[in-house]
């Protein structure tokens, strides 16, 4: 549902080729075939103190919502925290949870690239209204704005799927499998010998692993087979994530012109 995409998978590019000849003559299915996008994720490193304002006058009555933001980092895995620390009324007690969904929806899309933002903590501290003007759409508008603002100050940082894998080869092919594995920004984490087959274990890069299947093939002869499972999401190398971000605002800017 992320990526809007309908992912197959097979045994092989065979076994795909098939399911997709299946489709076109049985349901006459035109299908345009991708590799599966790859779920990235934006946080941050730094923590900033921001203020989210809007302010709007048309006639009638107006918009007004002004809040300050406290943005920082949470450990991998801490998803999203929401603090309150109002005191005195500076922001109505009704309004602080259009605060907190402003920031919940601006987290859907980060403002570095579009990917969603995980590991972040946001304490709203500080704000001001107007007894008119003030509604919750006001202020849901201002803190998305701070938050948005706030997180492209606080040393946004992309990061990406790593996935554990476990390779079985004949042990003539250790040496290749662990070089071309390493190659892949992959790191080695064990090997060990059954009989003549030798069963490699490491990390990588879900993006380094998109033609592992052709990969493997292509260096046993067809006499190696592999196990991938998610293991935890690590920040992408800086020169590698301006490349994907670059890539992701010139798709979006696409998809808008559409």
């Amino acid at each position: 549902t992320e990526t809007k995409e309908l992912v197959i998978s097979g045994m092989g590019q065979a076994h795909l080729t098939v399911a997709l000849e299946k489709l076109k003559n049985k349901f006459t299915v035109e299908v345009t075939q991708k590799p599966p996008t790859i779920p990235y994720r934006e946080t941050i490193k730094g923590k900033v103190e921001v203020q989210g304002k809007h302010k709007k006058q048309s006639g009638g009555r107006g918009q007004f919502g002004d809040c300050w933001l406290r943005i920082e980092p949470l450990p991998r895995g801490g998803h999203f925290e929401f603090v309150d620390e109002i005191f005195g009324g500076s922001i109505p007690r009704n309004f602080i949870p259009a605060v907190e969904k402003g920031c919940v929806e601006s987290m859907l899309k980060g403002p570095v690239a579009g990917y969603q933002v995980v590991d972040v903590k946001v304490t709203v501290y500080d704000g001001s209204y107007h007894t008119v003007d003030s509604s919750e759409q006001a202020f849901k508008t201002a803190a998305s704005k701070g938050f948005k603002a706030g997180f492209l100050q606080a040393q946004p940082i992309l990061m990406e799927p790593i996935y554990n894998i476990e390779v079985r080869v004949p042990d003539e092919f250790m040496g290749d499998i662990m070089g071309d594995l390493s190659s892949k920004r992959g790191r080695i984490q064990g090997t060990e010998t059954r009989g003549h087959t030798a069963i490699v274990k490491a990390t990588v890069p879900l993006k380094e692993l998109q033609t592992y299947s052709a990969d493997i093939n292509s260096m046993t002869g067809g006499r190696g087979s592999f196990e991938i499972e998610f293991s935890h999401y690590e920040e992408v190398p800086p020169d590698l994530a301006q490349k994907i971000i670059e890539a992701r605002k010139a798709l979006l800017a696409g998809e808008e012109e559409e």
